[in-house]
């Protein structure tokens, strides 16, 4: 998963990140310190639980970090951030996609079915008063969960 995060991590990067600059950089460094920690913390396991651990913290804390970036990105340019219950995010979980190749081809999929910006806009809400999928997280009307979420509730 977090190779998988890495790869979808550069793509988005190259494409709506500019390359010269320190998120750029920072998110996809982000991205290969979780995926490069988790394999050394394999690796130590047979020989030390401690540094599994160490490693494996290391690489949660990584993976954060990143989270926190794509949050920081939706919330710069009015974006919103998707509900645990929202039906394009179900859909991406179910799909269960094995490389980057994958996700991607999700989002053309979702894009035919729902348009640019997903089934809200669309008009293809099956309950027009769950503002949940509308409304940004970061919208201080939002009365749901509070800020900011844990790893644990994306």
């Amino acid at each position: 998963m977090a190779q998988l995060v890495y790869d979808v991590t550069v793509r988005f990067c190259d494409r709506f990140v500019d390359r010269r600059s320190r998120t750029h950089d920072q998110m996809v460094q982000a991205a290969r310190s979780g995926v490069q920690n988790i394999a050394e913390g394999s690796v130590a396991s047979g020989t030390s639980k401690k540094t599994e651990l160490k490693l494996t913290n290391v690489a949660r804390a990584s993976l954060e970090e990143l989270r926190l970036d794509y949050e920081d990105f939706l919330r710069q340019r009015s974006l919103s951030l998707w509900a645990p219950d929202d039906p394009r995010r179900q859909a991406l979980v179910a799909r269960r996609c094995a490389t980057a190749d994958d996700v991607a081809q999700w989002v053309k999929d979702i894009r035919e079915i729902h348009g640019q910006d997903g089934p809200a806009a669309a008009g293809r809400l099956l309950d027009p008063m769950d503002a949940r999928i509308i409304r940004s997280p970061f919208s201080p009307s939002t009365p749901s969960k509070p800020w900011p979420p844990t790893l644990r509730s994306c």
